[in-house]
């Protein structure tokens, strides 16, 4: 029974991620930037316009442990330089993204799991929008809530709820879209309709 326990364990493990996923997230140790997936290739879009899936918080999965700091490394490369990332920016269609914390002190980066957002205030913010996804462009967005209530789940499997405000909550907004196959282009054409009626 116990080795059955075992095997059972393992399997649980490998399957957080499909064959494909790790191998492509194994193939670098967790210093190594991934590839970040633009909107200029097709197969690339297809897979940012994707649904991205639960992904089981476990601290001893040596495969989510690597995707999690390669996706730091990603994020912080000089190449990147970005203030938040989702897992499908790098072909992994995993609900998981990293935010820069700009409402906290020394603006510390995190990492969630499982993220989604509970209430949007009505009052909306105007701020300019970039993504890594969609190179050299960037547009003003008058859509974003200024206040959020998020949810999720830390590496060490904690469920968690906070409200989170201003810039950072455009982040957090703009990352789990990320997640639901949604880019900020989006907004922006919601934003022209809004003002064509």
């Amino acid at each position: 029974m116990l080795i059955v326990g075992c095997s059972s364990t393992k399997n649980a493990v490998r399957k957080s991620f499909s064959e494909k996923e790790a191998k492509l997230i194994m193939n670098a140790d967790s210093s190594n930037p991934m590839r970040v997936y633009k909107i200029n290739s097709k197969k690339d879009s297809l897979l940012l316009r994707t649904k991205s899936n639960y992904i089981k918080p476990n601290p001893k999965d040596p495969i989510l442990r690597n995707f999690v700091k390669r996706l730091y490394a990603t994020v912080r490369d000089s190449m990147s330089m970005g203030v938040g990332i989702a897992a499908p920016q790098v072909g992994i269609l995993k609900n998981i993204i990293w935010v820069q914390r700009f409402d906290k002190v020394n603006f510390p980066f995190e990492v969630y799991l499982n993220p989604k957002i509970v209430s949007y205030s009505e009052e909306k913010q105007t701020l300019n929008e970039g993504c890594l996804s969609i190179p050299d462009r960037t547009e003003t967005l008058n859509s974003r809530s200024y206040a959020i209530t998020i949810e999720y789940d830390t590496m060490n499997a904690e469920h968690k709820s906070e409200i989170v405000n201003s810039f950072t909550s455009v982040v957090f907004q703009h990352e789990i879209d990320h997640l639901n196959g949604i880019l900020y282009l989006d907004h922006l054409q919601k934003d022209m309709l809004d003002i064509e009626q």
